[in-house]
């Protein structure tokens, strides 16, 4: 009798536990807590992501979007993925905001809001936000026209919950530039206008409009200022007052890739004043730019490909011919009379070239490189043991530069260096020249720039429109296009970096930015620890430190003089002799970054190759240090922000123990403050 009473509560259980919305996953379950993934950095729950798009502040929250791809790990056809914070620290996601259409994949922009509703967007008397965006036309792309990319306009009156794409669009056509793209917009006060930062190949173009639907061009900028090593991206122009002082200067990011200060892509600016139409750099801070010399060492030349045929070496396919082609003015910077092009055939042709096997006995491997510009397919690589170590593509330019190797770790090995041509779109193709052995790097001529963050992993940033306060907010890509693709996480590939004020200081090398991570991070602080006047010889583990450093911020300070030792930070490791170190160089004054022995490693040729570092002059008798460790990054403020690196790294366990170190010698550490971050998705 009571059988089918009990029977049916089963029932009825089992069709509650069937017909119920999923629970949110929980920690233990593995949500946010994949091997590799930040804990208190912004990252998609799944997919791709690239640059960070549209920032914008409205009404409480801060609007992240960025370049999105929901369908794979890797890059493919540009949606605008959203996200929104009350705090810059917590984020919540939100559905995809910009979606591809007839027009175009949707590239990168910004975001504004029209307070005074000069596009006439606005509803119930609210202000619409404007997003301003790039649409790249991928059939135009395929088709070999230049002018495949045009700016476009989406307005929401919901808090950026929909969009609305404007029925005008493009708002500014293509110019006729292969490269055109990437809009940054802010409202210029004094001449009561928008104005447009637009990225054109190797330089700046400036557009001002009344209403955000009407465009003129009003100049362009750049071609002789900054280095044009790679393609202009991403730029950011704004005000920004000399800290302490009213007196106001402008300051223009300008992201490129590749040709970056660590190679591949990363971020230069100029500082100056924008009067409405013209943006011209300030004269002190010029001095920190022109042009380098080159230099091309002594050595031993391996290959000048100066025969009629490829003697020794290999071909496989059809792109590299049966020899190396005459030089012509149309590739600049070949030595000799020939030189490899992997043109025979056109850009759909594919191929590979092989050297005869070498043992390594110098330094370096420098070669003249240009053409196509793709970490995938198109490479010149150094392969040891059957692995390729070493690879470097072109730069989307004909122009020839050298590129070295750096070897010294490799010497006595067997090797042999390949030229890969799997390409078959534009820029299909490269040339190569010149390989020499030295035991010094070969450089072309150089401009030089002066550099946002000196490490690997910070690209396309760009600042927050309408910050409160007049705050002036930064993020930037955490990854780099050289091997940004091949990092490995799953199910979801890239971060962000943490959100930093920017502001503008006088030092001893002329006006300079200086970034912080926001205050707000502080509230992630739970457990912490404090070490004072501790003498450093050689290395001192951290064995009361009760935390490990897989989420830790770390601000410490360093004795310069009077001291001992050459070269002081802080290194990690692990139970499997994984290490990570970031510290200063003494004899060298650099500020260093080494993930050489980090743990995964071997995805890509060109992620761990050596030590990365950067220039930094110390005008006083201590070095601070103010870190933030994340499970695979490291972002590092010297001098409170003077210069910064940021780097990512993949141990095969989380890094457990904390070490500092005063190689080949001693030194004090005055101060040391040690936190424990909290995860900000559980």
């Amino acid at each position: 009798m009571n059988k089918l009473p009990l029977l049916s509560l089963v029932l009825f259980a089992l069709l509650a536990a069937c017909t119920q919305a999923p629970e949110k996953e929980t920690a233990d379950s593995g949500y946010y807590n994949e091997p590799h993934r930040p804990q208190f950095h912004f990252s998609p729950e799944k997919m791709w992501m690239n640059d960070p798009n549209g920032l914008v502040f409205y009404e409480g929250e801060y609007h992240l979007f960025y370049q999105y791809y929901p369908d794979s790990t890797v890059w493919g056809p540009m949606h605008w993925g959203h996200a929104v914070s009350t705090d810059l620290v917590h984020w919540k996601h939100l559905p995809i905001a910009l979606y591809p259409d007839s027009l175009g994949y949707i590239f990168s922009g910004s975001a504004v809001v029209d307070w005074n509703n000069t596009s006439g967007f606005g509803k119930d008397g609210k202000p619409p936000l404007i997003a301003i965006f790039t649409y790249h036309n991928p059939e135009g792309d395929k088709a070999g026209r230049i002018d495949f990319q045009y700016q476009a306009i989406a307005y929401s009156n919901d808090k950026g919950r929909t969009w609305t794409k404007y029925e005008g669009n493009p708002v500014v056509p293509n110019p006729g530039l292969r490269d055109f793209r990437d809009p940054k917009v802010i409202w210029h006060e004094e001449s009561q206008s928008w104005i447009m930062a637009v990225a054109a190949w190797d330089h700046l173009e400036l557009y001002g409009s009344p209403d955000l639907k009407q465009w003129t061009k009003l100049s362009e900028f750049g071609k002789e200022w900054g280095t044009h090593a790679g393609v202009w991206e991403c730029p950011d122009l704004f005000p920004l007052p000399l800290d302490g002082t009213d007196e106001q200067y402008w300051v223009l990011i300008q992201n490129i890739n590749p040709g970056a200060y660590q190679g591949g892509s990363g971020t230069q600016y100029l500082i100056g004043q924008f009067d409405g139409t013209q943006f011209t750099v300030d004269a002190k801070f010029a001095e920190a730019l022109g042009v380098e010399p080159a230099y091309v060492p002594q050595g031993i030349v391996f290959a000048d490909f100066e025969g009629s045929d490829w003697g020794e070496w290999r071909s496989e396919g059809t792109a590299f011919g049966n020899g190396p082609v005459e030089g012509s003015a149309d590739v600049p910077g070949f030595v000799g009379r020939r030189l490899v092009r992997s043109i025979h055939g056109g850009d759909a042709a594919t191929g590979k070239l092989v050297s005869p096997v070498f043992t390594i006995e110098k330094n370096f491997i420098n070669f003249l490189v240009g053409g196509g510009n793709d970490k995938l397919r198109l490479l010149v690589q150094l392969v040891v043991d059957g692995k390729v170590l070493r690879a470097t593509s072109g730069t989307h330019q004909e122009t020839m530069h050298w590129q070295w190797w750096d070897v010294s770790n490799l010497k006595g090995r067997k090797a042999h260096i390949e030229i890969v041509d799997n390409g078959t779109g534009g820029w299909g193709h490269l040339n190569v020249d010149q390989i020499l052995f030295a035991d010094e790097k070969a450089h072309s001529a150089t401009e030089k720039a002066v550099w946002l963050d000196y490490g690997r992993d910070n690209y396309a940033g760009v600042t927050w429109s309408d910050a409160p306060d007049n705050r002036r907010l930064f993020i930037g890509w955490m990854s780099n296009w050289d091997y940004g693709q091949q990092v490995p996480t799953h199910p979801w590939r890239s971060a962000m970096t943490v959100v930093r004020e920017l502001s503008l200081r006088h030092t001893s090398e002329g006006l300079r930015l200086f970034q912080r991570p926001v205050p707000e991070l502080a509230s992630l602080r739970t457990d912490s620890m404090t070490l004072s006047d501790l003498a450093i010889e050689g290395e001192r583990t951290l064995t009361q430190l009760p935390f490990p450093p897989s989420q830790m911020e770390l601000v410490v300070e360093f004795e310069l003089l009077p001291t001992t030792a050459s070269e002081i930070g802080v290194r990690l490791s692990n139970s499997k002799g994984e290490e990570y170190l970031v510290g200063y160089d003494l004899n060298r004054g650099l500020l260093f970054s080494d993930r050489t022995r980090s743990g995964k490693t071997d995805f890509s040729p060109l992620f761990a190759t050596h030590r990365h570092t950067a220039p930094m002059p110390v005008d006083e008798t201590v070095l601070r240090l103010h870190i933030l460790f994340d499970r695979a990054s490291c972002e590092v403020f010297a001098n409170d922000g003077h210069r910064v690196m940021t780097e990512i790294f993949f141990p095969n366990e989380d890094f457990t123990t904390t070490h500092l170190f005063a190689k080949g010698g001693r030194t004090v550490v005055p101060n040391a403050r040690f936190y424990k971050l909290k995860s900000i998705w559980r």
